[in-house]
């Protein structure tokens, strides 16, 4: 008779391991299954500001968040045109979100990049309509072919990034721009809107783009 139990040792080892692998698959199930409702709110965001009407879900209701993509592009074209700034500070709409353009000489002396009082109360306007968005923004610094080299600038890598990261510094320090939101990035002349075979070209090369990412 204790023989025979002894045989049968062994289910109460195999039963364990069942057990074990079906809790296993369990968990794993349980973690493959997305999150509905953060999948949702990711895209009711975005929905938001390409112009759809998006359901954000939350508990136990759910709230309906409306608002066109006209409404940025309107809110800064207003801004260019009332600090007639519209020859210098360009806007577009791109694959990668709204692009505003503005021209070195509203922002920097020429060579260098320290900002310029006058400039501050564009950017500082510009940082109160990127502000009530959710969006992360990219701003790129960009210059012309025209070669530099100055002790504090020896090409066009440096001055670009420097005067990328001086726009940023103050639109985080002083406008109070979420950093998280904010990255730099600087293209010398390697990014030009127009050829550089003329000096008005030249001069709308000579740029910092505020890219309101999608």
């Amino acid at each position: 008779m204790h023989e025979e139990g002894d045989k049968d040792r062994y289910l109460i080892t195999y039963a364990d391991l069942i057990t074990l692998l079906l809790g296993l698959f369990i968990i794993l199930y349980t973690i493959s299954i997305i999150d509905v409702g953060k999948y949702k709110g990711i895209a009711a965001a975005f929905g938001n500001f390409l112009g759809n009407e998006s359901v954000v879900p939350s508990k136990p209701e759910a709230k309906v968040v409306s608002g066109p993509k006209e409404s940025l592009s309107d809110q800064l074209s207003k801004l260019i045109a009332e600090s007639d700034y519209s020859k210098a500070i360009q806007m577009e709409e791109s694959e990668r979100g709204i692009v505003v353009h503005i021209l070195d000489d509203v922002l920097f002396p020429s060579g260098q990049a320290m900002l310029n009082e006058a400039s501050k109360n564009v950017l500082k306007q510009l940082a109160n309509v990127i502000k009530s968005i959710p969006n992360d923004v990219r701003i790129e610094g960009h210059t012309d072919n025209t070669p530099i080299s100055t002790p504090r600038y020896p090409s066009n890598w440096h001055l670009s990034v420097d005067r990328a990261l001086s726009t940023a510094y103050y639109l985080i320090n002083e406008e109070g721009l979420d950093p998280d939101k904010v990255s730099i990035v600087g293209y010398a002349e390697y990014r030009p809107r127009d050829p550089n075979d003329t000096p008005e070209a030249r001069a709308k090369n000579r740029r910092v783009d505020l890219v309101i990412l999608k």
